[in-house]
């Protein structure tokens, strides 16, 4: 269970269920639900497991991360890589023989893009590691939108621009933590490279573009009043803490943005879905009552 990340995968998964059911202006089929739900969690954890083997190394050295299996000795390299590997080829199987080629296709792409793109070469290459390797993290709503229809909408890009916008303050008010541990493993994250204060313009800048994107949908007609009324809430909230970070200093205030920031992106794809099927939960609720 550690070397899967189930804290990851599963915003990962549920962002790429709420893509399922965006695609589709009815309800999705339960197989097809369950089989690329199955898919595309399955491929995330051997994302997350090859992540454990290529970072072990640095992963001793963090105190974040030392207490992960492989630098306590709980399993060796070659467990866990047979365990990623075998997870990803039994993803790739369920979505290539219940759901579609193309969905197996970009769902391959988005692990090799974390697991081998960024995690082997971009995370100790460039202090914008976050910023590009965050198009495989952007991915799991395209994935969910093409499983259901076979395609790649517009609207499902604006899915994945949000989360991609919305990676980089996430994962550095993180780095700003815990950027004594990185620079001990060596990794060049933007606070040790630029310092912190350029970081903090870089979440404010981040977020600004982050709240634009947020409303493309409302603006396209992909989503209605529900939707913009809590992303407008939620984008409050995120601009006060990033705001506040560019005065009150603090390494704590910093975490309090990287936690919030998990729980604007929940609730924000919760949003999406509310008012996706606002008549239908509507409905429900009077006729439960």
């Amino acid at each position: 269970m550690a070397l899967c990340k189930p804290r990851v995968v599963g915003l990962i998964v549920f962002t790429a269920v709420i893509g399922m059911f965006l695609s589709t202006p009815e309800g999705v089929d339960i197989f097809l639900l369950i089989t690329a739900t199955a898919g595309i969690g399955l491929a995330a954890t051997s994302a997350a497991a090859l992540n454990h083997v290529i970072d072990s190394r640095a992963d001793a050295l963090m105190e974040r991360t030392r207490n992960r299996p492989l630098p306590q000795g709980g399993l060796s390299r070659r467990h866990a890589l047979f365990f990623a590997v075998a997870m990803g080829v039994v993803a790739m199987y369920i979505l290539v023989a219940f759901v579609n080629t193309l969905t197996a296709a970009l769902t391959f792409a988005s692990l090799i893009g974390y697991a081998v793109i960024y995690t082997m070469y971009l995370k100790h290459a460039t202090p914008q590691n976050i910023v590009i390797g965050g198009a495989a993290g952007a991915a799991p709503p395209v994935l969910g939108w093409s499983a259901v229809t076979g395609t790649v909408d517009p609207h499902a890009l604006l899915l994945f621009l949000i989360i991609f916008v919305w990676t980089p303050p996430h994962f550095w008010a993180l780095a700003i933590y815990r950027r004594e541990d990185y620079a001990k493993a060596l990794i060049p994250m933007l606070p040790i490279t630029h310092g912190v204060t350029y970081t903090r313009q870089q979440i404010l800048f981040y977020s600004i573009i982050l709240v634009i994107a947020t409303i493309l949908p409302y603006l396209t007609y992909m989503s209605g009043l529900i939707y913009l009324v809590g992303a407008v809430l939620l984008n409050i909230i995120l601009l006060f803490y990033v705001v506040r970070m560019q005065f009150n200093h603090s390494d704590e205030l910093a975490m309090t943005v990287f936690r919030y920031s998990i729980v604007y992106l929940t609730l924000l794809f919760c949003f999406f879905f509310a008012d996706h099927y606002w008549s239908d939960l509507s409905f429900f609720i009077l006729n439960t009552g």
